[in-house]
Parts: C-alpha cells; sequence; structure tokens
C-alpha cells in the first residue's frame, strides 16, 4: 500500500445492505474504485482467474492494481469494468 500511496481508513459495515444494493454488488468480492472526484473508476472483479488457488495469481492480471496505478499516472482506466466473480451476495 505504501507504494500506491494509501492506507485503509475505514471499514464499511452494511447489515442492510443499502451500499452493495446501490452498486449493484451481485457477488462478493465486487471491487469498486472511486476516484476523489467521487466517480467509479473501475468495478467488478480482483483479477482475471476466477480461482481460490492462491498458485493462479501470479498468472492473472490484477485488474485492481491496473486501474490505482493507471488512475495513479493520471491515465484513463484501460479495463474500467469486468465480471465479479465469487459467492453470491444474499440481500435481506
Amino acid at each position: 500500500m505504501t507504494e500506491w500511496k494509501m492506507h485503509q481508513t475505514a471499514l464499511l459495515l452494511d447489515p442492510e445492505g443499502k451500499v452493495g444494493r446501490a452498486y449493484g454488488a451481485k457477488n462478493t468480492p465486487n471491487m469498486v474504485i472511486i476516484n476523489p472526484e467521487g466517480n467509479i473508476i473501475y468495478e467488478g472483479a480482483i483479477d482475471s482467474k476466477a480461482t481460490p488457488n492462491p498458485a493462479d495469481i501470479p498468472n492473472s492480471t490484477n485488474y485492481v492494481r491496473a486501474a490505482l496505478d493507471e488512475s495513479l499516472d493520471s491515465k484513463s482506466v484501460t479495463t474500467a469494468k469486468t465480471k465479479p466473480y465469487g459467492c453470491a451476495v444474499e440481500y435481506k
């Protein structure tokens, strides 16, 4: 996180699912990156491989990291939306 000039500052608990519904989250994780102006610059999967196997991580494209890197370099995000994968979100 240091190289991205950021740090964890908050935890959002959403027991009623208001935020999840507002962003249309259907799977978890469903990553959303919001720039300082309040615009969504990336939404979707963490990476390109829908697998729980840690050995697959080095060979996958990390969409979140790429979006953050491009944004911090003042570039447009190349891949701004992907299909999230994982467990289905169950709302009350």
